[in-house]
């Protein structure tokens, strides 16, 4: 059996009140821990958040999400890359991030 993790994830303002929770939350995640893992922790902990970090039918990133890493922009790194230690073992947060177009 894998080596659950607590990360913490930094949620947006519309997520959190969609989550109905703070804009922090605690997830166990298995190792290894990538953003796929976090997200579907995320998702399974969240149900109201289904859908709304990744593409239900593709599991892709939703175009205007941004992911974030120990200060790095993780959003076009693989899905199963995995994270920074520091993310791993919740010393640094990974945070989503609502991104805009147009100027």
């Amino acid at each position: 059996m894998s080596e659950a993790n607590r990360v913490e994830v930094l949620l947006p303002l519309l997520l959190s009140r969609l989550a109905r929770t703070g804009a922090s939350v605690r997830l166990e995640v298995a190792a290894p821990v990538t953003q796929r893992r976090v997200l579907e922790a995320l998702e399974e902990t969240f149900p109201a958040l289904g859908g709304t970090t990744r593409d239900r039918a593709t599991g892709q990133r939703r175009a205007y999400l941004r992911l974030f890493a120990c200060g790095e922009d993780w959003s076009d790194r693989p899905l199963d890359d995995e994270l920074p230690e520091a993310v791993a073992n919740g010393r640094e947060p990974y945070m989503i991030v609502g991104a805009m177009s147009g100027g």
